[in-house]
C-alpha cells in the first residue's frame, strides 16, 4: 500500500503528536540527550500541533487511515518533518519533502535541521548555512534553491 499526503487538520493533532514524539524518542535520541528530547517534546503536544495547523501549512502522510509522517511549511521555511520510526527509510520523508517543494512559492527554502536529519536534507540537495544553538539544542540551518 502506498502512502498519500494531504493537508492536516486540527483533528490530526493527537496522531501527529504521537508520530513526532515516537520519532524523537527513537531516532533523535541517538544524537540528543534525554533532557533535550524532553524539552523539545513540549513543543509537540496535541495542543501545540493544533496551533501549528492554524498558523502554517502542515501536511500528513497516510498509510490507509493511519498518519505515519508529517511536515510543515511556514512561509519559505520547512518545519517539523518527522516519520514514524516503523516507516523510516521507506521514502515517506522524501515524499513529504516533494510535496513541500511543490508547494513552496519562493525561489528557495530553508530548513532548520536536527543533527539526526542533516544527512536526509543533504541527500535532497540542501546545503548547510550555519549552526544555531538554543541552550544545548543544536539546529543546523540548511537551504535549497528551487
Amino acid at each position: 500500500m502506498e502512502c498519500h499526503v494531504r493537508l492536516a487538520t486540527s483533528r490530526d493533532a493527537a496522531a501527529i503528536s504521537r508520530v513526532v514524539i515516537a520519532a524523537m524518542r527513537e531516532s533523535n535520541s541517538q544524537d540528543y540527550p534525554p533532557d533535550v528530547i524532553a524539552q523539545v517534546e513540549q513543543s509537540f503536544s496535541p495542543e501545540a500541533i493544533t496551533t501549528q495547523v492554524t498558523k502554517r501549512r502542515v501536511f500528513v502522510a497516510l498509510l490507509g487511515e493511519n498518519i505515519i509522517g508529517t511536515a510543515g511549511l511556514d512561509g519559505d521555511v520547512v518545519r517539523s518533518v518527522f516519520v514514524d520510526p516503523a516507516h523510516q527509510k521507506g521514502g515517506i520523508g522524501r515524499h513529504l519533502m516533494d510535496v513541500i517543494h511543490t508547494t513552496a512559492a519562493s525561489a528557495g527554502i530553508d530548513v532548520p535541521s536536527s543533527i539526526t536529519a542533516e544527512r536526509f536534507y543533504t541527500a535532497l540537495g540542501y546545503q548547510k548555512i550555519r549552526d544555531e544553538f538554543q541552550g544545548a539544542v543544536r539546529t543546523i540551518i540548511m537551504e535549497k534553491r528551487l
